[in-house]
């Protein structure tokens, strides 16, 4: 039974790879929402720019609320770290599985993730203390 609770109960302990796994799980579950979404309507892949956005902006938060709540202090300073690698591993993934090319305006999503992360962060310190 220890075996099972010590496999079960492995936590990661750098707040930004916490961050960057949450981060993923809930881009996860928003592209299968999506998807479910783009399967049981009559809407199109390129109706759904705007929910992927959305779908990016929540998962950066929470992945910055969870670096935060982690961290202890300097939410902002992990959750921004969260949000720009988070989105630099987004547009990383993008880049070479759908061969597009850069822009300035990666950069201002790199910088909008990190702005929204860090907001998160500042949010997950604060749940910490009672």
């Amino acid at each position: 039974m220890y075996l099972f609770r010590r496999l079960f109960s492995w936590r990661i302990a750098n707040p930004v790879l916490s961050g960057l796994c949450r981060s993923f799980l809930w881009m996860l579950l928003g592209a299968f929402v999506l998807s479910l979404l783009l399967w049981g309507s009559g809407l199109e892949e390129q109706d759904l720019s705007m929910y992927t956005y959305i779908v990016h902006g929540i998962a950066a938060a929470f992945g910055g609320l969870a670096a935060g709540r982690r961290a202890l202090s300097k939410g902002w300073y992990h959750g921004s770290l969260t949000g720009a690698f988070y989105g630099i591993i987004v547009l990383l993934v993008g880049f070479l599985a759908l061969d597009s090319s850069w822009s300035g305006s990666d950069l201002l999503w790199i910088l909008a993730a990190a702005a929204i992360a860090a907001l998160g962060g500042m949010f997950g310190v604060n749940l910490q203390k009672n």
